[in-house]
């Protein structure tokens, strides 16, 4: 297990009064970051190898968090090098940020997060496949791309609940996106994400993002919770073994949910 530094928002007051200019300060803090993070993708990232640009990710995520006040903490062994499949569940629009802090790998995420104001560039920058989940042939499309990146020796992430949960069970796993590891003979490995009170160790709300709530009020409760500990726990590959990728969703979805708990 190893822990990041201690998060600056891990004090008393978080959801004080005295929290509010705390958590208000934070964002612009977190706004320049992104910005310089936006900057280092438009300028630098041409000149850079992709292990550089894999590096750079990692750090500026690593960063975020602790701007953010958010604590990091990852338990098991984070794949070394790909080719692996990640997958986890889904609870917040934290899960990238917190998944790239971990160990860098190229997500597949929903096509909106390209549009989200700083955080799409950003996602785009950082290798992001996006796919329109009510498309089938969008889905055949990505999962072409994803089979790609795996034969090229990627770490690539998704999220096969396709949305977001209130974090007492693992919804059920979309299966499409596991034709990518199939295609290309590459293990999946799971990941079960969690955020808890860093002085209970409770689940916390604060992160969540649930139906048609928006990014900003999500944000803002993150920032005005007590402090978070963000967990990531890595589970061990799976092959598919002559699963098809129906039986193979279902095993990984178990295997997440038990890690989670």
């Amino acid at each position: 297990m190893s822990d990041a530094e201690p998060p600056e928002g891990a004090r008393p007051g978080r959801g004080s009064a005295g929290g509010t200019v705390s958590a208000a300060w934070r964002i612009l803090r977190a706004l320049a970051h992104g910005l310089a993070g936006w900057c280092t993708i438009r300028l630098l990232f041409p000149r850079l190898a992709e292990s550089q640009r894999h590096a750079r990710v990692q750090a500026w995520s690593v960063r975020m968090l602790h701007i953010l006040g958010i604590q990091l903490r990852v338990e098991g062994q984070p794949p070394p090098a790909g080719p692996v499949l990640l997958v986890a569940n889904h609870l917040s629009w934290l899960d990238i940020l917190v998944m790239h802090a971990a160990r860098h790998c190229r997500f597949v995420a929903k096509s909106d997060v390209k549009h989200w104001p700083l955080i799409g560039p950003l996602a785009t920058g950082a290798g992001t496949l996006y796919i329109e989940r009510d498309k089938r042939r969008d889905a055949l499309r990505v999962v072409h791309h994803m089979a790609e990146s795996l034969r090229a020796g990627e770490v690539v992430a998704v999220f096969p609940e396709g949305t977001t949960g209130d974090g007492t069970r693992v919804l059920p796993f979309h299966a499409n996106l596991f034709q990518a590891a199939i295609s290309a003979d590459a293990p999946v490995l799971p990941v079960a994400l969690r955020y808890v009170d860093a002085r209970t160790g409770e689940d916390s709300p604060g992160p969540l993002y649930l139906g048609d709530e928006t990014l900003v009020a999500s944000l803002w409760r993150t920032l005005r919770s007590p402090a978070i500990v963000a967990q990531v726990r890595y589970g061990q590959p799976q092959r598919a073994n002559g699963r098809d990728r129906r039986r193979w969703a279902q095993d990984l979805r178990a295997a997440v949910e038990q890690l989670r708990r």
